[in-house]
């Protein structure tokens, strides 16, 4: 349950959260002066929410009258191609806007939203005729969605949305996050030309060019928008689903992995490493904290730093560490989160060897390390007795949350275990965390875990609503 609270102070308390750095509403650069001018609503009466809303509006019922499936599909196809010429431009301006992730990274999220986002496929009627005649169920469009965007995933999260919410057949109207404001605009340009090459009608997706308290909360609550898509940290959703708007939230995980005594060891280092790792720890799936039965603790241990994992033991380093990627209050330390373990080795003075990706520290479940979520390659691991000890951590330190969670074993009996006890949206059986959003697996991809509302990993189905028609005393054909 939603404690009740005025909208107007919890987006401002949002905001406030939001902006780790000063963002202006205008931009410098020839690229983001195009993103503006090409993503924005021109001006007129109104507000730019109320122009971007209106356009929205009109665009989607015109399409919505309009285009077929088949045509739906094509549009979407055509975009697919188009985004995929701009991956290398996209990737190195939202890392170069961020400072978060790294390049080869942002460049694999971007192209798996491309590539494994669903589209229209993914629909399909439902038909039940008896005695009576017929019931025909299909999935309609909401309408407007406003999608309010995080920092750590911009580009990938606007594509994979906005291919979403197109093959739902609704608009969208995307709220920036104040941190990605320019990388934002600039991947809804692009997404912008190829809808206009392909025939799509003005105004179906658009950005807000401006970040503010009162544009926020007027694009949230704005009468014609009929859903809010809102993929950040908790203050985020807690706004969105305090709007009265349905909502489609992602809420905030603490993903941990348990690595019992039969797993193959090597494998499981290589793929926590690549999992953890994965764009500096960002995404919001990635291994936050490592559970490992001790009988084997050590040979994991050995593996990890074999593959790229830098260990710290020396107490003294650890709490520079500890100083360092957590303020005094114990909570994450922003200027850190996304950044290359060797930048944050080179913060407390140690020269970071080549090649390494994460940093390992052995601490107990309490310490800080383990209970926040730090979303930066720093992994805490902590030894646990048996089996039975290491879920019953994991369950503690995921918070209840529900969102994510990996297990590393052979002992099939486990593995079911753990997927029960957990309730997790997403859970990892023997592979780095990434597999649940379709990296080298077969899974769909999604930028959105709507945890806080129960859709799941996001696909197009997540932004319908079902409309039944009946039909009585005729039809059948037997």
């Amino acid at each position: 349950m939603i404690e009740t609270v005025e909208l107007p102070s919890l987006v401002a308390r949002v905001m406030a959260e939001l902006k780790k750095r000063d963002v202006s509403g205008s931009l410098s650069g020839n690229v983001a002066s195009s993103a503006v001018e090409s993503v924005s609503i021109p001006t007129g009466s109104g507000s730019e929410v109320d122009r971007s809303v209106a356009a929205a509006v009109l665009a989607q019922e015109h399409r919505h009258r309009e285009y077929d499936i088949r045509r739906r599909t094509n549009i979407i196809a055509r975009l697919r191609e188009d985004m995929t010429r701009h991956v290398e431009e996209l990737a190195r301006f939202s890392l170069e806007e961020t400072g978060m992730g790294n390049l080869k990274d942002k460049k694999a999220k971007i192209l798996l939203a491309i590539e494994k986002t669903p589209g229209p496929e993914y629909f399909a009627t439902k038909a039940v005729s008896g005695d009576n005649g017929l019931m025909l169920e299909e999935l309609s469009p909401f309408g407007v969605i406003a999608s309010l965007c995080p920092s750590t995933n911009p580009v990938a999260t606007v594509i994979n949305n906005t291919i979403c919410m197109l093959a739902a057949g609704n608009a969208v109207v995307f709220g920036p996050h104040p941190g990605a404001l320019r990388s934002t605009l600039r991947t809804v340009e692009l997404v912008n030309l190829s809808l206009r090459d392909n025939g799509a009608p003005f105004g179906l997706v658009s950005a807000l060019s401006e970040v503010s308290l009162e544009a926020m909360n007027a694009l949230m609550t704005h009468g014609n928008v009929r859903l809010i898509s809102a993929t950040g940290g908790p203050g985020v959703v807690k706004a969105a689903l305090s709007s009265g708007k349905p909502t489609v939230g992602a809420g905030p995980g603490n993903p941990p992995v348990l690595v019992d005594e039969t797993a193959d060891i090597e494998k499981a280092a290589k793929d926590i490493i690549a999992g953890c790792s994965f764009d500096n720890n960002l995404p919001c799936i990635a291994e936050k904290e490592l559970l490992v039965v001790n009988c084997v603790a050590d040979k994991l241990k050995r593996c990890m730093t074999e593959n790229g994992a830098f260990e710290i033991s020396d107490p003294a380093l650890i709490r520079k560490l500890e100083t360092t990627v957590l303020t005094e209050q114990g909570t994450v330390n922003k200027a850190f989160v996304g950044k290359d373990a060797s930048h944050i080795l080179e913060r407390i003075g140690v020269a970071a060897p080549e090649g390494v990706r994460l940093i390992l520290v052995e601490t107990d479940e309490s310490h800080p390390f383990a209970q926040e979520e730090l979303l930066m390659p720093l992994l805490p691991m902590i030894r646990v007795p048996d089996f039975d000890a290491g879920l019953t951590a994991a369950k503690r330190l995921e918070h209840g949350f529900r969102h994510s969670a990996c297990i590393h074993s052979n002992h099939v009996k486990r593995l079911s275990d753990m997927a029960r006890e957990m309730e997790t949206t997403m859970f990892v059986k023997n592979a780095p965390s990434y597999a649940a959003i379709g990296v080298d697996s077969d899974a769909p991809t999604a930028f959105t875990i709507a945890t806080t509302t129960g859709q799941g990993a996001t696909t197009p189905l997540s932004f319908c609503r079902t409309r039944r028609c009946v039909l009585s005393g005729a039809f059948r054909i037997v």
